[in-house]
């Protein structure tokens, strides 16, 4: 069986050893496996080659189109694995587009990687409206889960499943991180935090930005308001490092 993965390069899947820039883990080195397609589309994407591709007509402020064959490759569960096991870091973090669309591909894919090199600490970062597949919920340590506010520009009814936010407030492994624009976005994030029991310690605020000087201009009044509100801040460091590229 296979999984659907972005790419670096036209053929090459996007896996890679750097280190996690967001949320609970920033910081530690990992190893990133990132998966093709997505059931969200965010205007402000910044992995819209994930799945926007030619003949999807999803909104994104960039207007790009990207090619199917060049930016999704189709690679065999254990030569995934494989690859994984081969970089240094013992930590793992699958992220996207939305992994738990493949979640029975990623369950069988961490078997294998199970056998190769037990006890990678896995993470998976999900946009928080699907549900983790039973045999991969069981090989997963920490959720980052970042539901999407309504300025992404998705309909709640997709973005914002009840169910799921309730289940994941009620998982001590998910841990929240709402991207933020606007001062405004935090009467939505305390809305949500309110209506589904979410722990205040487990939610993270981000500024939403590509840049070091879009994201350095919203950290100050966001880490204001974290501070008011009894909320965790969470920087973007893969970007003031590397910048917006694929691969870091």
């Amino acid at each position: 069986m296979t999984l659907a993965l972005a790419t670096t390069t036209p053929g090459e899947p996007e896996i890679f050893a750097s280190l996690q820039g967001e949320g609970a883990s920033m910081g530690r080195p990992s190893t990133f496996v990132r998966l093709s397609r997505c059931n969200l589309a965010c205007e402000w994407c910044d992995t819209a080659y994930t799945w926007r591709f030619s003949g999807d007509n999803r909104f994104h402020r960039d207007e790009l189109a990207f090619e199917r064959k060049a930016n999704q490759v189709m690679a065999e569960e254990a030569d995934v694995a494989r690859l994984v096991a081969d970089l240094p870091p013992d930590r793992l973090v699958i992220t996207g587009g939305e992994p738990l669309l493949q979640g029975a591909q990623l369950a069988r894919m961490l078997a294998a990687l199970d056998e190769a090199r037990p006890g990678m600490h896995v993470e998976i970062e999900t946009n928080g409206s699907v549900a983790p597949h039973a045999s991969l919920d069981a090989r997963v340590q920490q959720y980052n889960v970042s539901p999407k506010l309504s300025h992404s520009g998705n309909p709640a009814e997709l973005a914002l499943v009840p169910e799921r936010l309730d289940a994941w407030a009620a998982d001590p492994r998910a841990y929240f991180k709402f991207v933020v624009a606007e001062p405004a976005d935090v009467d939505e994030v305390r809305a949500l935090q309110e209506r589904h029991a979410i722990p205040a310690e487990r939610i993270f605020l981000m500024p939403e930005g590509r840049s070091s000087d879009v994201i350095r201009q919203r950290s100050g009044w966001l880490s204001d308001l974290c501070t008011q509100e009894g909320y965790r801040f969470t920087d973007r460091l893969h970007i003031h490092i590397w910048g917006d590229t694929r691969g870091t």
